[in-house]
């Protein structure tokens, strides 16, 4: 058992305040989990769930960009919300290039990685962290992140940290390729055959990368990476490292399947956006992400999302046969993120928000 000298005085101030986030927390080499990780027993991931998951017979699909189908991706989005991708295009050069980058990000000084804390950045195309939304959860997550919005390539030569810049800024263009292709097939499942340019600002006009590390954790078991949600994205494009931890909700909506690390891949997800564009036909799915007691591990999800100032709802007319009912509202996309941001992460509650009420007077 550590003794009481080996935690901060205030661990709150010292993670979320001064810049050391959980990494430096990990990096005193504490051996117990802070009561401040505890996370509630119904939101941990015991072994029993983990052997349950490995043992179970579906798999989230693999689909080979050089060589494909429509219907494969379109399926795949219908049914799971998850795929991974290989042979899309990127070189495994500008994802290795951004694994370390991100690593080299982490490792700097609390002093230096504070400059972009939220009330030292002063932009939030700029902001580093800890956890998901500190101020309303009820227990920490196990992780740190540096959050990076595109706005334009001066502004993110001007303003995106130094150690990381270049290798984000080049992983991002090199996604842009096969995000135009998925959404491409994505809408020709909505009998959308032509993006023009205003569908094209709905579907990708803002872009945010996020560089996420997950420190080696005392009690894994006790604690989360990232607590169950759906990202508030159209799609999501995620490079993972060869740790894994990435899990999705089933089927059945009960058991909990894994993203297997494999190399060169991406996995691919759909957003809360895109299933209400799509009225529902594509789904975006709960997933988590577990702590890790003997590895330290980190992802780099892009975040392929509508302009804050779009309007999304269903991009209805197309359908063939019955008229099809809105299941969705309108909303603007900055009060959908608004609102999402208010909450802990809470499964895929968020969506509700967006429905259409079944309330009659």
């Amino acid at each position: 058992m550590p003794t009481n000298s080996v935690y901060p005085k205030n661990i709150n101030d010292y993670v979320l305040n001064q810049g050391h986030g959980v990494k430096g927390l990990a990096d005193l080499g504490i051996n117990t989990l802070p009561t401040q990780y505890i996370q509630p027993e119904h939101e941990r991931f015991g072994k029993e769930q983990i052997i349950l998951s490995n043992g179970n017979h579906h798999v989230i699909p693999v689909i080979d960009m050089s060589n494909f189908d429509d219907d494969e991706i379109i399926s795949a989005a219908q049914k799971w919300g998850f795929f991974q991708i290989i042979n899309h295009g990127i070189p495994l050069k500008v994802l290795e290039d951004v694994k370390a980058a991100t690593y080299r990000f982490f490792e700097q000084s609390a002093e230096e990685k504070s400059k972009y804390l939220k009330g030292n950045s002063g932009t939030n195309c700029v902001r580093y962290g800890t956890s998901f939304v500190p101020e309303v959860e009820r227990a920490l997550e196990w992780k740190d992140y540096l959050s990076l919005l595109f706005v334009s390539d001066g502004d993110a030569v001007a303003r995106w940290p130094v150690a990381c810049r270049d290798e984000a800024l080049e992983y991002m263009k090199s996604s842009e390729n096969v995000t135009r292709k998925l959404l491409n097939v994505l809408m020709k499942g909505l009998n959308i055959y032509e993006i023009d340019e205003k569908k094209e600002s709905l579907l990708m006009g803002s872009k945010r990368i996020n560089l996420n590390y997950y420190p080696k954790c005392p009690n894994p078991e006790l604690t989360v990476g990232v607590g169950r949600h759906s990202d508030v994205s159209i799609l999501t494009i995620l490079l993972q490292d060869d740790v894994g931890g990435l899990y999705v909700r089933g089927l059945d909506g009960e058991n909990w399947i894994p993203v297997p690390p494999i190399n060169g891949a991406l996995v691919i997800n759909i957003g809360d956006a895109l299933q209400i564009l799509s009225n529902g036909k594509y789904k975006s799915i709960e997933h988590r992400v577990i702590a890790n007691g003997t590895k330290n591990r980190i992802s780099v999800p892009i975040f392929v999302n509508p302009r804050p100032n779009d309007i999304i709802a269903p991009l209805l007319g197309s359908s063939k046969g019955e008229e099809e009912k809105p299941i969705y509202k309108e909303v603007l996309y900055s009060d959908y993120v608004k609102y999402f941001y208010k909450r802990a992460h809470d499964g895929k509650a968020t969506i509700e928000f967006a429905k259409v009420s079944t309330q009659t007077n």
